[in-house]
């Protein structure tokens, strides 16, 4: 018959197991309610209400667990004091986090509040233990499951672990007598599931802006190409999903995604692979992303693979120095994201107090000032011949930092505020029901009450119940830059040197103050493809990542003012590209202006000629009914002279200041007035070519042409036949133009403009005097010429 059928989980036959185990490791005494214990592993302090808190000072290994070890006492494990022994300031954060409630005359008045210390080693069957203890009652008796050898009911709520793994293992035990757990930890999803874990509560920061501080400092430095390493857990995978998102948002790439499983010492080269893939990476900045627990293995193997040429990014979460016989030296330089720490005030002075001579009952604090000062605190023992006693003068001010930080932690901060937590739920609890002060210590559903204030003393503790009347919110998260600096004798400090608001987009960095990994001499680089500066666009290579492109040059054109342009972008109509297609630059205008010489001599030019023109027009008026002019075709004449006085006239306007009017009218009048001057002349050239045809015997022309042009076109003498004047202006136009085209296209400027003037000028006065000049002398000087009679009688010669 399996498990399942049963009704019970792998889970719940190990407590039991373990239940059995630790049963037999004690003696019973006289009192069957109370055996003999060897050792003590808890401190109590006493009080109107207990809270209890599970630690986690030193490292005991796990122990695996098989049929034969399950039959006999667990054997014991030496703890190993040089692992987290700088989490001793989290006992130290609790027990003044308790006095100073305690003498606070506003918060719980008249109830004393009393604890109860637990290490559970970081190990997850020691956690279990500790909270049969807990549950069994002051840590004096046996830990018999759903026995409570306690007669009063003074314990609350417990506050722990230090990872979510910790916290999972006792949450089982606590939650079936609806225990209140609050765990210090980093955040973890797993925790937040309300089925698998409804008495639980976390503390830690969910650290939902995280992903943005760090795309923050990467933006701050130019870093667009990064690797990433995380833990291999949900947590991880949340986080790399987020900073992935924010990463393509801002145009930043991953080099590469290195999941760290938690035991990758017992695998066989996994963490020689994974430190492989980093180090061969082109990357030069990594970010490191998970807790202490995750990354433990991780922390210990780097002691082995330095990561040369490699800038590390990580968070508060990873203390990669609680081992302090561990290589730190490898991580000098690396930037640490942290929150923003809070100093407690009276903190320092809660240190200078604490002396195992005064607090003879705490073991944790004998344990710890014996290891900091290698020295012994009792006469009795065998190691008197290796270490001394320890001094009376001994503080714990005088501690070095690699094992007691005497800045607040982040975790202990956690830690002081869960106290305080309790505390105003506690107090909020009494006050709304008086009759709970009277059943202080005689009920244990003072507990199963507090789950309801919990939720509602700090919204932002968590998130499972609306009913208090407003939603839980995250407040805005801040962060710490801090700059880890390794000195020689395994000292080392943590600096600020700067701050981001992920939110506001905000971030303020001294660079002065940060010592590069020594690697680097300067700020170091992190790019896939160098930057494409100005004058340059990205070019993309295919089925790579969108930070890894060529470079190319903007075409004709067009620029490029910026670093890493997608596009270039085309100049305005009145600016031009630089040399270096930077920038556009402004056209330098020049024209042609009447106070020059030359824009003088062609302006007087085309009032001249238009005044000469002017002047024939109206010669051909008053003498429109003579030969000469009726003989021309006087409405072609009219027409003709009128377009060409226009086509003089046009040329003023390409002299002067150019205007967007003027520029679109020069081109435009002058093609239009001297296309109907050429269409003139045509017209003439194609009357005279059918008046001689018509006047050739048995033309049909004739009776289509008239009979009166015919008869004058029929013997008209040289002065009057204008053939040769239209066919010699139009060689004349035809020269002129020609000559222009080439030689408009070797020249720029105003030069470029008298030419055009010129050409207009000249083929305009061309055709005036090829075309008009004989008649005008004709219409002027010979007048007796511009008469029948000298026509007849010359006819008749």
């Amino acid at each position: 018959m399996g498990l399942g059928k049963l009704g019970l989980s792998s889970s719940t036959l190990f407590v039991i197991l373990l239940c059995q185990v630790s049963f037999s490791a004690y003696q019973m005494g006289k009192d069957p309610c109370h055996l003999k214990r060897d050792y003590s592993p808890t401190y109590r302090k006493e009080g109107d209400l207990v809270i209890g808190a599970f630690l986690s000072l030193f490292l005991k290994t796990e122990s695996q667990i098989d049929k034969i070890s399950s039959r006999f006492p667990p054997a014991w494990i030496a703890a190993d004091s040089r692992f987290m022994l700088k989490h001793y300031q989290h006992f130290l954060t609790f027990q003044f986090a308790v006095d100073e409630i305690n003498k606070d005359p506003h918060l719980l008045p008249n109830i004393t509040l009393g604890y109860q210390l637990f290490s559970n080693f970081h190990h997850n069957q020691l956690t279990v233990e500790n909270s049969l203890i807990w549950l069994s009652g002051k840590g004096k008796g046996p830990t018999i499951p759903n026995y409570n050898c306690d007669m009063q009911h003074k314990s609350v709520a417990v506050i722990g672990g230090m990872t979510s793994a910790l916290s999972m293992a006792m949450a089982p035990l606590l939650g079936l007598y609806k225990v209140p757990q609050i765990s210090y930890g980093p955040f973890d999803l797993l925790l937040s599931d309300d089925v698998q874990h409804p008495y639980v509560y976390q503390m830690g920061s969910k650290e939902s802006t995280l992903h943005l501080a760090v795309v923050q400092l990467m933006l701050h430095f130019g870093w667009t190409w990064v690797g990433l390493v995380i833990s291999d857990n949900m947590t991880g995978e949340q986080f790399f999903s987020n900073l992935k998102e924010e990463m393509t948002r801002n145009g930043m790439c991953l080099a590469f995604v290195q999941r760290v499983p938690k035991n990758i010492i017992l695998k066989n080269y996994e963490g020689i692979k994974i430190f492989n893939r980093i180090i061969a990476s082109s990357s030069n900045v990594i970010f490191i992303y998970g807790n202490t627990d995750s990354l433990n293995d991780f922390s210990n193997l780097m002691s082995d693979f330095s990561l040369y040429g490699k800038m590390l990014v990580t968070t508060s979460s990873w203390d990669f120095s609680t081992d302090f016989h561990n290589e730190i030296s490898h991580f000098h330089g690396t930037l640490i994201l942290s929150q923003i720490k809070r100093e407690i005030p009276g903190f320092t002075d809660f240190l200078r107090s604490m002396n195992p001579t005064v607090n003879t009952e705490d073991i944790f604090l004998k344990s710890f000032w014996e290891v900091v000062f290698d020295c012994r605190l009792s006469e009795k023992v065998p190691a008197a011949m290796v270490y001394s006693l320890c001094s009376e003068s001994l503080s714990l001010e005088n501690v070095s930092p690699i094992h007691l930080d005497k800045t607040i932690m982040e975790l202990s901060f956690n830690i002081y505020n869960e106290v305080y937590l309790l505390a105003h739920a506690l107090h909020q609890m009494l006050e709304t029901d008086p009759k709970a002060t009277s059943e202080l210590g005689k009920n244990s559903v003072l507990s199963w009450k507090l789950h309801h204030f919990l939720k509602c003393v700090n919204p932002v503790l968590d998130d499972k119940d609306d009913s208090c009347g407003y939603a839980a919110r995250m407040a805005d998260e801040r962060y710490d830059i801090l700059n880890f600096k390794a000195f020689l004798g395994h000292i080392d400090t943590q600096v600020k040197v700067g701050e981001v608001i992920p939110h506001d987009k905000e971030l303020i960095i001294n660079e002065e103050d940060i010592d590069w990994p020594e690697d680097f001499a300067q700020t170091p680089s992190s790019t896939c493809s160098v930057s494409c500066g100005p004058g340059f666009r990205k070019t993309l290579h295919k089925n790579q990542p969108i930070c890894c492109f060529d470079c190319t040059l903007c075409p004709e054109g067009k620029i490029s003012n910026g670093s890493d342009a997608e596009q270039c972008i085309q100049c305005p109509e009145d600016q031009y590209p630089s040399k270096e297609k930077d920038r556009c630059l402004p056209k330098t205008v020049t024209y042609l202006a009447y106070e020059e010489t030359l824009g003088m001599i062609l302006a007087s030019a085309a009032l001249c000629f238009s005044i000469l023109t002017t002047f024939v027009l109206g010669v051909f008026v008053m003498h429109r009914d003579t030969p000469i002019v009726k003989a021309n075709n006087h409405s072609l004449s009219y027409i003709l002279l009128t377009s060409l006085t226009l086509c003089f006239l046009s040329s003023l306007l390409f002299i002067g200041r150019p205007t967007p009017t003027t520029c679109l009218l020069r081109q435009t009048t002058f093609a239009i007035v001297f296309t109907v001057a050429i269409a003139s002349i045509l017209a003439k050239t194609i009357t005279v070519v059918l008046a001689f045809r018509a006047t050739k015997p048995g033309s049909k022309l004739r009776r289509w042409l008239g009979a009166s042009v015919s008869f004058l076109a029929r013997n008209l003498p040289d002065t009057f036949n204008e053939a040769k004047h239209l066919t010699f202006s139009m060689l004349v136009f035809c020269s002129v133009w020609i000559s222009f085209l080439p030689t408009y296209q070797s020249t720029k400027g105003k030069t470029m403009v008298a030419m055009e003037i010129f050409s207009i000028l000249v083929s305009s006065a061309g055709i005036l005097t090829c075309i008009f000049a004989p008649k005008c002398y004709v219409i002027l000087l010979r007048a007796d010429r511009n008469s029948l009679s000298f026509l007849k009688n010359k006819a008749n010669l």
